[in-house]
């Protein structure tokens, strides 16, 4: 009898990445309503690929989008790209395409005035926390955790504090 062996996960090589497009929401917006990220209206998706396209990115498989991240640099501090959200189809998990999203996002913007990359992650998510801490370890640069937003901010259902993450400064 003859072992199978599971074919080996397709290579981000074969993923690009650029800046979305308004066409880009829904499947943003699509991706976000399928995990279990927060969830937001597909307008915030479109308004994101319309006015903030220079900080976020998409990532896209034959031209099917595969991942995301919306970002902003916040008016009152034009040295930091804040991270709003990063999304990934379950196609591409364990890939590492979250990390190369946050990394083109960091590139695109080499040579302006950011120097941190910022994001609030709440306490429970291990997996975000992993993330901007191995991009400050790519970077050979700080990673700060700080409160931000406490639970009784929220209003509703349950929702955990957010504590900020500062990656920086990234020269």
């Amino acid at each position: 009898m003859k072992s199978q062996i599971a074919p080996a996960p397709a290579k981000l090589e074969t993923v690009r990445f650029e800046k979305p497009t308004v066409e880009d929401g829904a499947a943003m917006w699509e991706l976000v309503n399928q995990s279990t990220l927060d969830q937001n209206s597909a307008y915030k998706y479109i308004m994101m690929a319309e006015f903030f396209a220079e900080t976020c990115v998409v990532a896209k498989e034959n031209d099917k989008l595969v991942g995301f991240v919306t970002a902003f640099i916040p008016p009152e501090r034009k040295d930091v790209v804040f991270v709003w959200q990063i999304g990934v189809d379950s196609s591409q998990r364990g890939k590492g395409l979250a990390s190369k999203l946050l990394e083109e996002l960091v590139q695109r913007h080499k040579g302006t005035n950011v120097e941190y990359v910022e994001a609030t992650v709440t306490p429970s998510n291990k997996a975000s926390q992993a993330l901007f801490r191995r991009l400050a370890r790519t970077h050979n640069t700080e990673c700060e955790v700080t409160e931000c937003f406490p639970e009784e901010l929220f209003p509703g259902d349950h929702h955990e504090e957010e504590l900020t993450f500062r990656i920086g400064p990234i020269k």
